[in-house]
């Protein structure tokens, strides 16, 4: 897991800088660095969303995932979680904000899943520590804007990639190039819904749709 441990580091680190930078920084240069990250994510996640391999698979991914993660109140659990430590720390109202979108914008994505599945595999942690340049950039421009709730967005970092890491690494036969590009392509469409919440488009409540990948991965195995 050292890919994982990595990744972790860049952005406590890049959390800490971006801290710094947003107290001196005047409010328009923010929000310009909040939209150019917002239009980033929106652009990642249209050309990971088109790396799917079954149209139909991702279709009933995302809406039985979003079904399943709104009765489990997945997005208030967070929020919750996020307010509780928010309190705790005695942080900002951005906080919570800042916890669930660096979250979603670190754990979804293919890097997040294929640099966790190759180092679970092969031990090569390349990826993940390229991913671990990005996020440490990304977390500079967030932090700036949402404070420290961004780098507390580690502990889902931990759990997610070293999750899948080390579960990779017991199921090698059940991922295929056909289960990365589902899981991958269905995370593309989260992408593009973080885009629009950090845009200001629309508001969607975003973790209730992580069951989806997990809908994704399992489907991909029997359907092809």
């Amino acid at each position: 897991m050292k890919g994982t441990f990595v990744n972790i580091i860049t952005v406590i680190v890049g959390s800490f800088i971006g801290i710094l930078i947003g107290e001196k920084f005047p409010e328009n240069i923010k929000k310009i660095a909040f939209d150019a990250v917002g239009l980033s994510s929106l652009t990642l996640g249209i050309i990971l969303a088109l790396k799917t391999d079954n149209i139909i698979i991702m279709v009933f991914s995302i809406l039985f995932g979003a079904i399943i993660g709104e009765i489990l109140k997945i997005e208030e659990f967070l929020e919750s979680f996020g307010n509780k430590i928010k309190n705790r720390i005695k942080a900002k109202s951005s906080f919570t904000e800042g916890f669930i979108t660096s979250t979603l914008i670190f754990c979804i994505g293919s890097m997040a899943i294929i640099g966790s599945i190759n180092e679970g595999l092969t031990g090569d942690a390349t990826i993940l520590y390229t991913k671990s340049i990005l996020d440490g950039l990304t977390s500079i421009a967030l932090s700036s804007t949402l404070g420290i709730g961004v780098m507390f967005s580690t502990l889902p970092i931990l759990l997610y990639q070293g999750g899948i890491t080390l579960f990779s690494s017991l199921i090698k036969n059940l991922f295929t190039t056909h289960t990365i590009n589902m899981i991958t392509g269905v995370g593309g469409v989260l992408i593009i819904g973080i885009g629009l919440n950090l845009l200001g488009i629309k508001k969607i409540k975003l973790a209730n749709f992580l069951p989806a990948l997990i809908i994704a991965f399992i489907l991909s195995i029997f359907i092809k």
